[in-house]
């Protein structure tokens, strides 16, 4: 699945005991009525931030993840999350991902790496 939007906010990294990292943003979607989607980006995902600034048009891919919860009176909860992978900055027509940037104008027998 995908968003696009104009990024509103980013939020600092968190840092959590056990090494686990967050970061969040939000992003404006540009429709009759526009909603504020807030997006996370765990662990290596948040390096996909470094080039984002407010007011960038992004497309972010994500996933929608669920999880149950049971508090102490043993009542079950449900929480969702938008956790994103991928980013496309519009603006520029760049291409974010995990391990490089990727310019557009390359094709995919640019990256044929396959044996066969």
């Amino acid at each position: 699945m995908e968003i696009i939007g104009i990024v509103k906010k980013l939020f600092e990294i968190q840092k959590f005991g056990n090494g686990f990292r967050k970061r969040e943003l939000v992003i404006t979607t540009e429709e009759p009525y526009p909603q504020n989607i807030l997006i996370e980006f765990i662990q290596s995902k948040i390096d996909l931030l470094e080039s984002i600034k407010l007011k960038d048009k992004i497309k972010v891919f994500i996933n929608i993840k669920g999880r149950e919860w049971k508090n102490s009176e043993g009542m079950i909860k449900y929480f969702n999350s938008i956790q994103g992978w991928k980013i496309e900055n519009i603006n520029s027509s760049t291409i974010v991902n995990s391990k490089k940037m990727l310019s557009p104008s390359l094709s995919s027998d640019d990256f044929d790496d396959l044996p066969f």
